[in-house]
């Protein structure tokens, strides 16, 4: 068997957490295998089973797993800094990108080309949140149990509307109940021949190691950046930005199952409840968040351009300035709460790697939110294939062809959305 890799330093994972930003496409399915064949399969940074056993935390929580896991493993790695950094720069690229192409749709999106190129683009994304259920599914239905909860968690959801937190509970009891009744089994081995930097039976760092006052300190610093930018938008920005940071804190916090269940959220209140934007606009604003790396929940930095752009936030003569600093703003709030659930929690579960009722509890909370993606998956259907009372066939057409590419073909995801955009400006072009 091969030795393990050397300990790696603060500075090249911080060199890939950088690029990890900048190319980090497909949403939280693709990003998780991204980082899986990255951290354990190349580089063997770290074990499958502790990647798996991240990865169930971060399935648990509130807000976007992929962001979420990085920053698990960028502080497993190296302390509260390697966490900060692998976090902002999953993030950072996808917000420049964003604020850019969220102007550009604002003040050029009704020419021809660009609708055009929305037309085409939002097929493309009903797809790959498909593609994203059945690569997850793929990886945790693995028994009649997982199938069953899977099932549930869509009908709860989609049929009978009852709110996600509820569905979490419920699969984390069962799972919890039904690991109790199993006899302990022997750890699997690792997946690769060779070991990892962080092995299965590699202690925890002294860092990772559960302790009051540093809880005390980060609850401490976590309120400050909380409550600081928040009075100084009370103070100053006016009532359309202090109501999008508790509004985003909100969503960072009671929404779960990731990315794809924290967007019905974000769509009902900021299109219905705050009319910041439009249902077309938001169903664009997704798009554009999948076409851009980065986690897909950072869609919100498209919402808080848009609403700081139509609510004319510092006045109409600075429409791009006060969308910036509502996207801004939208992503700070969003994504506080994440750092905090990583760097507060993470020595806790550090500690939980041999408890197997809280890891059957973990697995069957990541079973249900396969439901709840393909929840959303049918609430963003109903939205782009139904209309005035009949289908909609040209996008439906392209929708199942994009599908058809993504799961029988493996086409890559930038061809797939260049050549589904390509066809819907030709479609404006020839029906103008």
């Amino acid at each position: 068997m091969s030795t393990p890799p050397a300990p790696v330093g603060f500075w090249a994972a911080l060199r890939f957490w950088a690029r990890l930003g900048c190319i980090s496409f497909g949403g939280p399915a693709g990003q998780i295998a991204l980082l899986h064949a990255e951290l354990v399969e190349r580089k063997r940074w770290i074990s499958e089973r502790r990647f798996l056993h991240a990865l169930n935390y971060c399935m648990l929580l509130p807000g976007p797993e992929a962001q979420q896991l990085a920053t698990y493993l960028g502080w497993l790695m190296h302390r509260t800094a390697g966490g900060i950094a692998a976090g902002v720069l999953f993030v950072l690229p996808s917000l420049a990108l964003l604020i850019a192409l969220s102007w550009l749709y604002m003040a050029h999106g009704q020419q021809p080309l660009i609708a055009g190129l929305f037309d085409g683009l939002k097929p493309a994304v009903l797809a790959l949140v498909i593609q994203a259920a059945h690569r997850l599914g793929g990886r945790v239905l693995t028994t009649p149990l997982r199938w069953a909860l899977a099932g549930g968690a869509l009908v709860a959801v989609a049929g009978v509307g009852l709110p996600f937190p509820l569905v979490v509970l419920a699969a984390g009891l069962i799972g919890h109940l039904a690991a109790a009744r199993q006899a302990p089994a022997p750890a699997p081995p690792a997946a690769h021949g060779s070991p990892a930097w962080i092995d299965d039976d590699t202690p925890s760092p002294p860092h990772a190691r559960f302790s009051r006052a540093r809880l005390a300190r980060l609850l401490g610093v976590g309120a400050l950046l909380f409550a600081l930018p928040y009075a100084a938008l009370w103070a100053w920005g006016g009532p359309v930005l202090t109501a999008m940071a508790g509004f985003f804190t909100r969503a960072a916090l009671v929404t779960f199952g990731g990315a794809y269940a924290v967007l019905p959220y974000v769509f009902q209140g900021a299109v219905e409840q705050h009319g910041w934007l439009t249902a077309a606009q938001m169903m664009d604003g997704l798009a554009l968040g999948e076409t851009t790396p980065g986690p897909l929940i950072m869609v919100v930095a498209f919402v808080g351009f848009a609403g700081g752009w139509s609510q004319a936030v510092l006045g109409p003569g600075l429409l791009p300035v006060g969308g910036a600093l509502a996207a801004v703003v939208a992503t700070w709030f969003t994504f506080l709460p994440s750092f905090l659930f990583i760097l507060i929690g993470g020595p806790l579960v550090e500690r939980t790697q041999h408890m197997p009722r809280l890891a059957g509890a973990l697995s069957a909370i990541t079973a249900a939110a396969v439901g709840v993606i393909l929840s959303l998956a049918l609430a963003f259907a109903t939205q782009l294939l139904w209309a005035h009372g009949r289908v909609q066939w040209a996008p439906a057409l392209l929708a199942a062809a994009a599908t058809v590419a993504l799961l029988r073909f493996r086409v890559g995801l930038l061809p797939l959305l260049a050549a589904c955009g390509a066809l819907g400006i030709a479609a404006r072009l020839i029906g103008a």
